[in-house]
């Protein structure tokens, strides 16, 4: 019976076939949610400042069986988050299901660069 509930728990909460872009997920609270988002089977991209922080947690997660990529970024630059969003792009082809962006101060310039790049949100390139 317990493994009824759990399958029917997993089912219903499900986010395979999904795709997520979390900022600065190597640590604290963005950590946390790539965890839950793979977890759950998610395809999952993240960044983050250090490029060995990020190495080690994309391995850690390959060991676990998560979809997970990433790259090196720093969300103050402008240019950075360009490239940030055609990685993504390129990685979802052209499809986001879920941003979580960890760093709240930059949410509205990252918004307006989404807005003006052939991603969309729970869609395709157009």
């Amino acid at each position: 019976m317990a493994s009824e509930e759990q399958s029917c728990r997993d089912k219903r909460w499900s986010l395979k076939g999904m795709t997520a872009l979390v900022t600065g997920g190597t640590r604290g609270i963005g950590y946390a949610i790539v965890e839950e988002l793979a977890g759950f089977g998610a395809a999952v991209y993240t960044c983050s400042r250090n490029q060995t922080e990020l190495n080690e947690k994309l391995k850690e997660w390959e060991a676990k069986g998560y979809k997970v990529s990433g790259s090196v970024c720093d969300l103050s630059s402008r240019a950075q988050q360009e490239e940030l969003i055609k990685a993504v792009c390129s990685v979802f082809d052209g499809k986001l299901n879920i941003l979580e962006d960890v760093e709240p101060s930059i949410s509205h310039a990252f918004m307006q660069l989404m807005i003006r790049t052939p991603i969309r949100p729970n869609g395709g390139a157009q």
